[in-house]
């Protein structure tokens, strides 16, 4: 299928490309010499930050209040659910709009395609509590984890705190019969969702709408971070990410002249234009 921004209405500005140029680390595991990290350096330094209630336009059209979640989610392994089905436990109907007046897994969830997942009521996830509700359009789960001082990450299904980052798997061999696992680390673009990621009517890694966080994403998102590569190797990350933003700055000194996308992701780079202009 063609790699195609969507540009639903004239009023939004398009999706940068997503075969861009990035910019890669690699480092050991400090907490595992058979382990690898590969970064994207060009999204973690990025300025993107999720928009959901400020702008956000929601992957249908018809549908922009959900944001991305008129799909619901579906659970990684047993510990996903396990995860998710505490909090349901704790929460009362005066947080969740769709309560199914049950605790059960079985009414808040569903199997799609021989996978478990969230239940979608109403066309979108059961756990969305939609404009209008006292205590707040959103996700339940995220609210409650913000209510009790929880990081919302420990509370709500993989799929939903990951996103948009990416973390994926791959065994590297080399000829002397070497090897290791190599872990990414870099941006959910339309296709981690798979062929139906480019039928979504606006997605938000790759457009400029988004890229207007006040601190890069290595740093709004470090729980997140933290979570999927451990302590240790997010302070790796963290050195390296700083000596890049530190170049970046330096190039834009000593040249005053259009920044290679290749540093800087192209949708930060079109929010910060579009910033100019206005």
């Amino acid at each position: 299928m063609p790699d195609r921004p969507t540009h639903p209405t004239g009023d939004h500005p398009p999706e940068t490309p997503l075969d861009i140029p990035r910019i890669w680390v690699e480092f050991d595991d400090p907490d595992d010499s058979d382990q690898r990290f590969r970064c994207d350096l060009t999204w973690l330094t990025s300025s993107y930050t999720c928009i959901f209630g400020s702008g956000c336009h929601g992957i249908y059209a018809d549908r922009p209040d959900d944001g991305c979640c008129t799909l619901g989610a579906h659970f990684t392994d047993d510990d996903d659910v396990k995860r998710v089905k505490k909090v349901v436990k704790e929460l009362g109907e005066d947080e969740w709009q769709l309560h199914p007046g049950s605790t059960r897994t079985s009414a808040w969830t569903e199997v799609e395609d021989d996978a478990l997942k969230t239940k979608v009521v109403d066309g979108a996830c059961i756990f969305l509590n939609r404009p209008g509700f006292p205590a707040g359009a959103g996700c339940a789960l995220h609210q409650h984890a913000v209510l009790t001082g929880q990081e919302p990450h420990t509370v709500k299904p993989d799929v939903c705190w990951q996103l948009p980052i990416r973390r994926t798997y791959r065994k590297v061999e080399l000829p002397d019969g070497s090897s290791w696992q190599e872990v990414t680390i870099t941006e959910y673009d339309r296709r981690g969702w798979g062929p139906g990621g480019h039928d979504l009517d606006w997605y938000c890694s790759g457009n400029p709408e988004a890229h207007v966080g006040r601190e890069p994403v290595y740093r709004s998102n470090k729980a997140e971070l933290v979570e999927l590569m451990g302590t240790a190797a997010y302070a790796e990350l963290e050195v390296r990410c700083e000596a890049h933003l530190a170049s970046v700055k330096a190039a834009r000194n000593a040249y005053s002249r259009k920044m290679l996308p290749l540093m800087v992701h192209p949708a930060t780079l079109a929010a910060q234009e579009a910033k100019k202009r206005r």
